[in-house]
């Protein structure tokens, strides 16, 4: 319908543009409440590649003579970024994973140093569904004071994630793997 009724821009102040940011706002409101968040925490982008391409060249690409730590399973919305940050001289370590699947939470200790600025991890695989242990690696991130990206775009809205219970200062979700006028929020 925003297409095709409402396609006024939400930050004009004609009829057309409030209407749209009232939508937007509503959105926004629902997509908090689904994680658990508050509204102005919320950033829209056009899907989950450009949200974790934001997160990790947003952190890496200001913080020069950083480093940052995800894993070699990661999707490629993570991977081929990282492949970009080390053309750029700042250098990714990758953890590797368990015959199950998870990365160990003793590596990626041994791996943080002073120059870690970021972690990235995904929270669910989308090939295997595995699910990494969020939670713990959240807890080494705010104890070394590093910001943590998590990927839950295969997660959010199909299993119970809360910001709170599981505080990462950057997520990334994407609308087309959930319909939030589905979700009773």
């Amino acid at each position: 319908p925003a297409l095709r009724e409402n396609f006024g821009n939400p930050s004009s102040v004609h009829s057309f543009g409030r209407s749209v940011r009232v939508q937007l706002d509503e959105a926004r409101d629902k997509v908090a409440k689904l994680i658990g968040a508050h509204s102005s925490e919320i950033i829209f982008t056009s899907g989950g590649t450009e949200a974790n391409n934001l997160a990790l060249l947003g952190v890496l690409l200001r913080d020069k003579g950083k480093s940052i730590i995800t894993s070699k399973i990661e999707h490629p919305s993570v991977l081929n970024p990282c492949r970009q940050l080390e053309e750029h001289g700042i250098e990714v370590f990758y953890l590797g994973v368990d015959c199950k699947g998870r990365i160990d939470i003793n590596e990626l200790d041994s791996k943080i140093t002073k120059s870690t600025a970021l972690i990235s991890l995904q929270h669910a695989n989308s090939e295997t569904g595995v699910l990494q242990d969020i939670k713990r690696v959240s807890d080494i991130a705010r104890k070394k004071n590093i910001l943590f990206h998590t990927d839950a775009v295969q997660s959010v809205a199909k299993i119970p994630f809360d910001i709170q219970e599981f505080p990462v200062d950057m997520l990334s979700i994407s609308a087309h793997k959930f319909n939030l006028s589905l979700i009773h929020i």
